[in-house]
């Protein structure tokens, strides 16, 4: 981590104790919105109207205020795309036999574009490797390769990753930008590719196929745009290892020695010797989602800002599991951050107002990429040049209190200085995510946010449990991903142990306040990515 300027440093707000978080709330307001009656918090939809009115009660009764002027509700224009899962098609073909790939078990597509129907005919596949134009790091798996009418094959995660480490040229093993799937169909776009299909990968994607399918089918949600979104891609996609691998042996190429050479500089995008051709069908529905924001306006410099942000939204309707049930309740993925969200509210309100404003934003459309977060840093409701910082919170803790905290995105902000003096308090230590290469710091809300510069932290209890220790948080953590996450199986169970979630919940009180009564700018690292954007964005300011 990067040294600090002393001034960064503040001394955690715990003058006096800390208002006592109810547990009680936090398992009944869990409870409720993650119950079959709000129907998975899918935005849109039936389960987004309870849960809006329901959050917009509670953090009424938490003794905030409406954080838009008289209202607890921003707007948040959206356009859904449903594909015909029946219709939809994606087959290759190699010297006149066609190959289908079975929507769901071998690949899943989409378009981005908002039109009733996308052809794709006998497009060339090429594989590009991990679909990298980085020129900063002298990296560009597009060179040479003209992409117009081409359909992109492309590889999960960084060239890094199966190096491990912390070398290299995309930071060793922790992902960059360039890792994540929205990068990827970006950067296709911009080349101007007729397609853009990802190779899943389980380790590398840090996910297994069954979150694909469940995440990608049935309706897709963008935010609305007045070109349609006609630069992206006509079709999006991903494919399984097994279906990719079979793509490669018919084009007559050696799958584990080409993906090897896309992991070493100089690599050059490879004709797949096949043509490919998609076909999508698809309904279009317009509506808007709600962000919902409540504030406890500052006592001496109300128009300074601390931010706590927490997505309330979850995939609604999903893929059902053996016993048939199709509810994706998220109910530690977020149920449990939201509930986290009014209960700081009310915690903050009870100890009275800080010298900073702090706002309470619950957004939509996280699942959807971001999109409430990022719509909010678009259309901020209070100027991000003077949000002094943020806090994120993205599942809360249900299996029992840690010795350590991890942050993600470990050595970006001078946060990390306020977070550390207040776990030290706890008698905690802090370390950095035990699994960067999964790319977490890239795919929830405090991202949206420091783009444009705002200093963001995401930091949470880690494995190290006080009872069990690391084995046992390290089993909890598998046991989630692997059983629960995104999926029906994550249901509020009345056995959780929220003391962990209690004492994160303590921690993020502590830093919230301690930033709220502050006069200090906290930043970015000198080396961190979005620290030009906060220099420039404070230069305004001032």
């Amino acid at each position: 981590m990067a040294d600090a300027p002393q001034s960064a440093a503040q001394t955690p707000a715990a003058d006096s104790p800390a208002p006592a978080i109810d547990v009680e709330r936090l398992r009944e307001m869990t409870q409720t919105l993650s119950s079959d009656e709000f129907e998975g918090r899918a935005p849109a939809t039936r389960g987004e109207e309870l849960t809006v009115a329901y959050l917009a009660e509670q953090l009424e009764a938490s003794g905030v205020q409406p954080g838009n002027g008289d209202s607890w509700f921003q707007n948040v224009p959206l356009v859904e795309i449903t594909a015909d899962p029946e219709t939809a098609a994606l087959s290759y073909t190699h010297r006149g036999a066609e190959t289908p790939l079975a929507y769901g078990s071998d690949m899943v597509i989409w378009t981005k574009r908002v039109v009733p129907e996308v052809d794709v005919e006998n497009a060339e596949l090429v594989f590009v490797g991990y679909g990298v134009n980085a020129p900063e790091r002298g990296w560009n798996d597009y060179e040479g390769v003209d992409m117009d009418g081409r359909i992109a094959v492309i590889l999960v995660n960084d060239p890094d990753f199966h190096a491990g480490g912390e070398d290299g040229l995309f930071d060793g093993q922790a992902m960059t930008y360039y890792g994540r799937w929205t990068y990827k169909y970006e950067e296709a776009a911009r080349q101007g590719a007729a397609g853009a299909i990802i190779i899943h990968d389980t380790a590398p994607a840090a996910y297994g196929w069954s979150v694909v399918e469940s995440s990608w089918t049935g309706p897709q949600l963008d935010m609305d745009a007045a070109d349609n979104h006609m630069g992206r891609v006509p079709v999006e996609g991903w494919v399984t290892n097994e279906a990719a691998r079979a793509m490669f042996a018919a084009g007559g190429l050696d799958y584990e020695v080409l993906t090897a050479a896309a992991r070493e500089p100089g690599f050059r995008a490879v004709p797949m010797n096949l043509t490919a051709s998609a076909h999508l069908e698809n309904s279009i529905r317009r509506q808007e989602s709600r962000n919902v924001v409540g504030v406890l306006p500052g006592s001496t410099r109300p128009d300074e800002y601390v931010l706590y942000t927490a997505h309330w939204d979850h995939l609604g309707r999903c893929t059902a599991a053996p016993d048939g049930d199709d509810i994706c309740n998220g109910a530690l993925d977020n149920a449990t951050g939201t509930a986290g969200l009014v209960a700081l509210a009310e915690a903050h309100a009870e100890a009275g107002p800080a010298e900073r404003s702090i706002v309470f934003l619950a957004v939509t459309a996280e699942e959807s990429g971001l999109l409430g977060s990022a719509y909010y840093a678009e259309n901020p409701i209070y100027p991000l040049a003077q949000t002094a910082g943020g806090i994120n919170m993205d599942g809360l803790n249900i299996v029992g209190p840690a010795r350590n905290v991890v942050v993600v995105g470990y050595g970006k902000s001078e946060l990390e200085e306020i977070l550390a003096q207040a776990a030290q308090a706890q008698g905690r230590s802090v370390e950095p995510e035990s699994a960067p290469e999964r790319g977490s710091f890239f795919r929830s809300d405090h991202f949206s946010l420091a783009r444009p510069g705002v200093p963001m932290l995401y930091a949470e209890s880690g494995e190290n449990l006080v009872n069990g220790g690391a084995a046992a948080g390290r089993a909890a953590s598998e046991d989630y991903i692997e059983n629960r996450y995104h999926g029906p199986q994550d249901e509020y169970d009345p056995n959780w142990n929220w003391d962990g979630a209690l004492q994160d919940l303590e921690l993020y009180y502590a830093i919230g306040r301690t930033l709220a009564e502050s006069a200090e700018w906290p930043n970015w690292y000198e080396d961190a990515e979005f620290r030009a954007a906060r220099d420039a964005s404070r230069a305004t300011a001032e």
